[in-house]
């Protein structure tokens, strides 16, 4: 159906347009000198010495499982709540997700004391996801892993520029990915970056990109090299100059969209965040962040109820959608016997509301009176 109020809404203008239009014109469109553009406009943006342009989160996540030195045999621990990607990576590499619970349906991130309870002498790492763009309880997990000599990879596709006590999400492990997909807070339609400031992960990872060779073409046409070797195993990674243009005037629009997103969300935690029956995750959160989703949880609920309350809305001519399905419950991860209390009450009883910089005030109500009438009604 078509939506009055879709989920999300592209921030696209005549600039990115005009972008891949003068890359197309300028001759060279696959990686080169946009993609390095935008890696150091991260490494500025960040704070960070290293950052390296991908063809999408997946295989950023996917190569910092490779610089991390996971294997066959080991075990990394990682949420089940979020999307299959950030479990997937693991596999990636022959090693095992081992899924640790949620702190609670206040705060759906990954918990701390289920991630020291699930450490066992294979435990190589953790993959922490900021869902929603908030972060997670990093002191706590920097202490276990420092504890346990384990690594951290901040999945942060959904927190570009989100804080905790200072510091931006991706700089606190020991190496971070950010999504570029068309629904992100950068969106380029596909597209991912990795950033650390490991010098040695970072030289890694760009052998990794781009199939292990020593210089890439960009650096032999523009006269710095003439020939390459091929280093180790790698694979093609790439990220194209066209998607390297957009996210560029994308990331220059980012602050000015996370300004006005904060706007949107006290809207809905002035309106909803006392209403009965429900919890409004991290509502009393006061650090800057991405607000990429806004998710609601409901109480005393069901995964029946929850789906009605979504037809009602849809109804209503507003889109909702549901972040995420439990990782754990689907059928490629069934053998691993998962049994996550918290994780599978949210995931049957969350339901995302509509999210974007350019939601009006009007707007923003309709959808609050539309919930209010759907729990109230559907019992």
């Amino acid at each position: 159906m078509s939506y009055k109020i879709p989920l999300f809404n592209l921030n696209f203008d005549e600039r990115e347009a005009q972008a891949a239009y003068d890359t197309i014109k300028s001759g060279w469109i696959s990686t080169g000198p946009k993609n390095a553009e935008l890696e150091q406009m991260f490494i500025d943006m960040w704070g960070v010495k290293y950052a390296v342009s991908m063809s999408n989160c997946t295989d950023s996540l996917h190569t910092a499982c490779m610089v991390c030195g996971f294997g066959p045999g080991d075990e990394v621990i990682c949420p089940s709540l979020t999307f299959a990607a950030s479990c997937n990576c693991i596999r990636y590499v022959g090693a095992t997700p081992v899924f640790a619970d949620i702190v609670g349906p206040d705060h759906i991130n990954i918990d701390p004391t289920d991630i020291e309870r699930k450490i066992t002498p294979k435990t190589k790492g953790i993959v922490v996801v900021h869902m929603a763009g908030y972060p997670a309880k990093m002191d706590e997990i920097m202490t276990i892993a420092k504890k346990h000599n384990l690594k951290v990879i901040e999945d942060a596709c959904h927190g570009p520029l989100s804080e905790y006590k200072g510091k931006k999400l991706g700089t606190i492990g020991d190496c971070a990915s950010f999504s570029f997909f068309s629904n992100k807070n950068i969106s380029t339609g596909e597209g991912g970056m990795f950033i650390t400031n490991n010098e040695e992960m970072a030289a890694k990872a760009r052998l990794i990109r781009s199939h292990g060779m020593s210089t890439m073409s960009y650096q032999r046409a523009s006269g710095h090299a003439t020939e390459y070797d091929i280093t180790c195993l790698g694979y093609n990674f790439r990220m194209d100059d066209i998607r390297a243009a957009i996210a560029i005037e994308q990331l220059k629009k980012l602050p000015g969209d996370l300004d006005t997103r904060l706007k949107v969300r006290k809207q809905y935690v002035d309106r909803l965040g006392k209403l009965e029956g429900i919890v409004v995750p991290f509502a009393d959160n006061t650090e800057f962040v991405s607000n990429y989703i806004f998710p609601i949880v409901l109480l005393d609920s069901t995964k029946e109820r929850r789906n009605k309350i979504r037809e009602y809305i849809h109804a209503a001519g507003i889109q909702t959608s549901v972040h995420y399905p439990a990782v754990h419950k689907f059928s490629t991860f069934a053998d691993l016997g998962a049994m996550l209390t918290m994780t599978e009450y949210v995931t049957d009883n969350e339901i995302t509301l509509p999210m974007y910089a350019a939601l009006t005030e009007e707007q923003v109500k309709f959808i609050c009176d539309t919930f209010e009438a759907a729990i109230k009604e559907i019992k």
